[in-house]
């Protein structure tokens, strides 16, 4: 029997103060009118960009259990997306997740979370990193940002890259086992003040970039925001160009309602303002086929 809506297993922590992670993507999905059944993988006081003394509770050993429940209830999902993990371990659990919630083919998507700006985050380490890399190869699709696309390949991470560099790295990141790699914060070759979003779809062959103009602030979950809006667009049939369009237009919209205002960035962008902004189709899209 058909589904009156899309379900998703959204496998990520749960920070109870700092828009990211289960914080953003449950109201983004669900406003998307996706159903999202959360896979807590640790409970954190705040996120880790930018606070300090932060508690971190890592639900490794109840996940198990967790999931066998599902099992037995015989749940499918239209898409399993994994982001943060609280532990390597916890990538094993997530492999076998996917192994056991395959059945009816959903769309796999994995969110390498890893480190940003060159470096790791304070709770990842090289054993994460090899991790994530065994974790990518059972996804349709992954979206690491720049920093972890260079992590998970083993490249030294630099200011710049040229078009030809990035796509040799998309490439190599399919060649891994995903279908479709997204890379997102791609500085753009030069051009100045813009960043891109950059993708290679195995199937078709073809890549795709999305520009867009750099705003000087830096709001923690925007990669959570991201990739939860381009796979609720996914789901709901648009194409992977319009997709990743939606994903840039919308985290555009929100970093540039909330620069304006005075409140910490380490908040996060003010998602409770522009999250109508997801019922409205794309009626301009920029991006270019490469």
């Amino acid at each position: 029997m058909k589904r009156a809506v899309n379900r998703v297993a959204a496998i990520h922590d749960l920070s109870g103060f700092g828009r990211a992670s289960l914080s953003v993507i449950i109201p983004i999905l669900s406003t998307m009118g996706i159903q999202v059944c959360p896979v807590p993988t640790a409970v954190l006081s705040t996120h880790t960009s930018g606070y300090k003394n932060y508690c971190f509770v890592d639900l490794t050993d109840y996940m198990e259990s967790y999931i066998g429940h599902w099992k037995e209830l015989n749940i499918e999902f239209d898409s399993i997306y994994s982001g943060f993990l609280g532990s390597a371990r916890q990538a094993d659990i997530v492999s076998s997740f996917i192994d056991d919630f395959s059945g009816n083919k959903p769309l796999i998507v994995v969110d390498p979370v890893l480190g940003d700006n060159g470096r790791l985050y304070s709770t990842m380490d090289e054993k994460m990193v090899q991790k994530m890399r065994t974790l990518i190869a059972k996804a349709d699709l992954i979206t690491p940002n720049y920093t972890e696309a260079a992590f998970l390949l083993g490249e030294d991470y630099k200011d710049s890259i040229n078009e030809e560099e990035i796509k040799n790295w998309l490439l190599k990141l399919s060649e891994v086992g995903p279908k479709i790699v997204i890379i997102t914060s791609v500085p753009n070759g030069g051009l100045h003040k813009k960043t891109s979003v950059m993708a290679y779809n195995r199937e078709d062959g073809r890549f795709w970039k999305v520009s867009c103009i750099y705003i000087p602030a830096h709001y923690p979950g925007v990669g959570d925001t991201f990739t939860a809006v381009l796979a609720g667009s996914l789901l709901q049939g648009d194409s992977l160009p319009i997709a990743m369009d939606r994903g840039v237009q919308f985290i555009t919209a929100a970093i540039r309602s909330s620069y304006g205002l005075s409140y910490p960035q380490r908040e996060g962008v003010l998602l409770e303002k522009v999250l109508s902004l997801l019922k409205m189709p794309v009626f301009i899209s920029s991006y270019e086929i490469l």
